[in-house]
């Protein structure tokens, strides 16, 4: 009974069906989910005010010089088995470096926690990838006509997959947070530039255009709220602008925040320059909307030649065919 098991799992047709029904499925859930959708913005919110409270507590302990032994996760609680884990295996020297934290806190993944988890699935998931393969190869009789020295790269080749499969992971959520971000940035300096001529401060002004922004993108209505947590409660000011265009990485961000540090320290106001840039940012805007649009011919080329030319060939010359045959039939 196992070796028709095994031999229904391998067959191609199985295989087939199966993987229809999970793109059929996939089709559904990418249809119907978005009228499921819970709003996250004011768990978003929640969790920036988290971290402003966070940083007031570490400035104040750091200014009364007391050790504060536990520190509040931004999202949720430590995990102190995956956290023993990873101390005790040292993962943190063998996997991490400074790129990695940065990469996590641009993902807006900033507590302790997200780490230990990063580096704790880095460290299983090649053997978890690596046990599955060697599962379907060996044990369900999967590529059996292949030769071993080919089986043997594929275990190879999923344990690789394991390990980079985080990165991946982390990748592709830093991207769509910076897509989102530079969508937004053109209209919350706008936003920045009305209130700061109306004669608002500037951490009043960050506080009310993350609140105006965080509708359209709420990954950039908590940069702002936390830079003006920084603003209240670190030293230098100047630290609380860099940390912005780092945890963003987005050049046009960093270049408000050198304006606004140089407006900081020289006194100059930053009005005219906010425009210049909330300006360069729109060109910019623009001109990635008109990139892709030139793009979309070429693109469109090969699945016009696949799907479109055929059935309208079909349509055509479909009843003259018909008609032809019916003559000489």
């Amino acid at each position: 009974m196992f070796t028709s098991f095994a031999a229904t799992l391998t067959n191609p047709s199985f295989v087939m069906a199966v993987l229809v029904a999970v793109a059929v499925f996939a089709t559904l859930y990418t249809l119907v989910v978005p009228y499921f959708e819970r709003d996250t913005l004011a768990g978003r919110m929640r969790s920036a005010a988290l971290e402003r409270d966070q940083i007031r507590a570490r400035e104040r302990a750091r200014l009364n010089s007391e050790q504060n032994a536990q520190k509040a996760g931004l999202r949720r609680k430590n995990n102190t088995s995956v956290r023993e884990i990873v101390e005790r295996l040292n993962l943190k020297d063998a996997l991490a470096d400074a790129s990695t934290t940065n990469k996590l806190r641009a993902a807006g993944l900033r507590s302790q926690n997200a780490l230990n988890i990063f580096l704790f699935a880095r460290f299983v998931l090649p053997f978890v990838f690596l046990a599955f393969a060697l599962v379907y190869l060996f044990v369900l009789g999967g590529l059996s006509q292949r030769p071993m020295m080919v089986r043997f790269l594929v275990c190879i080749g999923a344990a690789y997959g394991g390990f980079y499969a985080p990165i991946v992971f982390l990748s592709n959520r830093v991207s769509k947070r910076q897509k989102s971000i530079r969508i937004a940035w053109p209209d919350a300096l706008d936003l920045l530039l009305i209130c700061v001529e109306s004669g608002v401060s500037i951490e009043q002004a960050l506080r009310r255009v993350a609140d105006e922004i965080a509708i359209q993108s709420a990954p950039l209505g908590e940069e702002l709220i936390l830079t003006n947590a920084e603003l209240s409660y670190l030293q230098d000011r100047r630290v609380a602008f860099e940390n912005l265009g780092q945890r963003t990485g987005l050049d046009a961000v960093k270049s408000v925040a050198q304006a606004l540090i140089q407006a900081e320290r020289y006194g100059t106001p930053i009005s005219q320059a906010l425009r210049v840039l909330a300006q360069e940012s729109r060109d910019e805007r623009m001109m990635e909307a008109e990139k892709k649009a030139a793009a979309l011919p070429p693109k469109l080329t090969v699945p016009m030649i696949l799907f479109f030319l055929p059935v309208l060939f079909g349509v055509i010359l479909g009843p003259a065919i018909i008609q032809v045959m019916n003559n000489f039939g």
